[in-house]
C-alpha cells in the first residue's frame, strides 16, 4: 500500500487523479493503518468545500442535471468533485454505472474529479464510505463537492446527513410530488428542482409542491426552480441559488451546525459498521444462527451469547 502522504503530495503538486483514486481506495477500508493515518491528516484539514446532495426518484434526470451543473461551476473558475453513488453489481459488488457512462464530457477536465461508489446493498443509496470520501475531497481543495444518490426508496432522505445542502429533483406528472411527500423529502429540501420542465404538467407539479410547503413547518421556504437539464435551461439559476444558499448558511452559522451533525452521523455509521464487522468475525455466529433457526436457542439468548463472544475477542486482543 502506498504512503498516503506521498499520494497527497502528488495530488497537490501534480493534480494526479490517479493518486486521488488511490486515496479513496484507502478511505474505503477504514480498518487499515494507512486509513487511520489518513484520518489523522484529515482531522487537521479545514472543511472548506460546499457539499451538495442531489436526490430524487430514479429517472428524474439527476445525472444530466449534475453534468450541466459541473459546467456552471467550471465556468465560475472553480473546481468540482462528484461522488456518484450507483447500484452495486450483484456479481462484483462494484458500481454498475461507472463515471465513464456519466458526465463523459468532463472526464478530461483537470478541474473535475468524478468517482462512482457502489451502494453494496445499502438501500438508502449511500455507503459508509461516502462521508469519508467527501471529507477527503474537501481536504484536497475541491470547493464544490456534489453527491448524486441512487434515489431508491424512502430512506434516500439520509442524504441530508451527509451534505451541507440538499437539492430534491422531481419531474412533472408521474405522481412525483406525492411520492416526495411520503418519502419525507419535503422536509429535507433546501431547493426543489422540477426537471424536464419542457413537459406537460409543470404548473400542476409546482402547485402541488407549493401547497405541501404551505402545510409543512419550514424555517425558510425552499425555492422551486424549473430546469431542462438536456438543454441546460435553468441550470445557471440553480447554481446562483446554490451560491446564495452557501453564503447564507455561512453567515448565519447554520453551516457549522450542519457540519457538526454530519460528523455525528458519520460517527454513528462507523460504529454500526464496526460492530457489524465484529459480529461477522465471530466464528461461532453461524452455529448460533443454526440453533435459533431450529428452535433450540431463543433469539435473545443467542444475541447475548454473541455479544459475550465479541467482548471476549476484544479482551483477548487487548491482552496481546
Amino acid at each position: 500500500m502506498e504512503d498516503p502522504k506521498e499520494l497527497i503530495a502528488r495530488v497537490r503538486d501534480q493534480n494526479d487523479k490517479g493518486a486521488i483514486a488511490r486515496l479513496i481506495s484507502i478511505v474505503e477500508r477504514p480498518v487499515t493503518n494507512e486509513s487511520r493515518d489518513l484520518d489523522e491528516w484529515l482531522a487537521q484539514q479545514a472543511e472548506s468545500g460546499f457539499v451538495i446532495g442531489l436526490t430524487g426518484a430514479p429517472g428524474s434526470g439527476k445525472s444530466t442535471l449534475v453534468d450541466r451543473l459541473i459546467s456552471q461551476i467550471r465556468a465560475s473558475d472553480s473546481s468540482v468533485a462528484v461522488v456518484a453513488v450507483d447500484p452495486s453489481s450483484p456479481f462484483s459488488g462494484g458500481a454498475i454505472l461507472g463515471d465513464r457512462v456519466r458526465m463523459q464530457s468532463h472526464t478530461q477536465d483537470p478541474g473535475v474529479y468524478i468517482r462512482s461508489l457502489a451502494t453494496r446493498g445499502h438501500l438508502g443509496g449511500l455507503t459508509v464510505a461516502v462521508p469519508r470520501v467527501v471529507r477527503l475531497l474537501e481536504a484536497l481543495a475541491f470547493p464544490w463537492v456534489l453527491i448524486e444518490t441512487v434515489g431508491v426508496g424512502q430512506v434516500e432522505i439520509e442524504i441530508t446527513g451527509e451534505a451541507d445542502a440538499t437539492v430534491v429533483v422531481i419531474n412533472p406528472g408521474w405522481g412525483d410530488s406525492i411520492q416526495a411527500n411520503k418519502a419525507g423529502l419535503m422536509e429535507i429540501a433546501d431547493i426543489f428542482v422540477i426537471n424536464k420542465a419542457d413537459r406537460v404538467g409543470v404548473r400542476d407539479t409546482r402547485r402541488d409542491l407549493e401547497n405541501m410547503l404551505e402545510l409543512g413547518a419550514h424555517d425558510h421556504r425552499p425555492p422551486i426552480l424549473e430546469t431542462v437539464a438536456t438543454s441546460g435551461e435553468g441550470v445557471e439559476m440553480l447554481f446562483e441559488q446554490l451560491t446564495d444558499l452557501r453564503d447564507g448558511l455561512i453567515s448565519s452559522g447554520e453551516l457549522a451546525k450542519r457540519r457538526a451533525a454530519r460528523r455525528l452521523a458519520e460517527f454513528d455509521r462507523l460504529v454500526s459498521a464496526t460492530l457489524r464487522s465484529a459480529v461477522e468475525s465471530v466464528t461461532e455466529r453461524n452455529d448460533l444462527r443454526d440453533r435459533v433457526r431450529e428452535g433450540s436457542l431463543t433469539p435473545s439468548k443467542a444475541a447475548a451469547e454473541l455479544v459475550a463472544l465479541i467482548k471476549l475477542s476484544i479482551d483477548d486482543k487487548e491482552g496481546v
